[in-house]
């Protein structure tokens, strides 16, 4: 099992890494988007929002690569990859494959550390 987590996060930081640092260099072309999904896209560029997603993209990337503070980096993706994985079911279903896959590693990455994250989920 630790072999498995250890390749999902490195798997997970470099999908992090190579497609946060796509949003500045931009060496992937973009698949043609639906009408509302590239005005969303064009919107969140356009206001610098997507330029702080790719921040967080790279540093929990790199955060996953080196393994070093592993819980930081998950906790700042959990939000970009739910918001990633809302974003191709309501409005580019056709990319949806990699959102899935990334989910998948992201749980398989966070299992071991799950302990740490439990207490996010009781109540007072």
């Amino acid at each position: 099992m630790e072999l498995t987590t250890k390749v999902s996060r490195i798997l997970l930081g470099l999908a992090f890494l190579v497609f946060g640092a796509n949003g500045f260099f931009d060496f992937m072309p973009a698949p043609p988007m639906p009408d509302q999904a590239g005005q969303f896209l064009g919107l969140m560029v356009g206001t610098g929002y997507l330029s702080v997603v790719k921040v967080l993209e790279v540093a929990s990337g790199v955060l996953l690569l080196t393994g070093r503070s592993t819980p930081l980096a998950l906790m700042l993706l959990g939000p970009v990859l739910v918001n990633i994985l809302l974003f191709h079911v309501f409005m580019a279903p056709a990319g949806l494959p990699v959102p899935l896959v990334l989910a998948v590693l992201f749980t398989i990455t966070l299992w071991p550390y799950k302990d740490k994250f439990i207490d996010l989920l009781k109540t007072q």
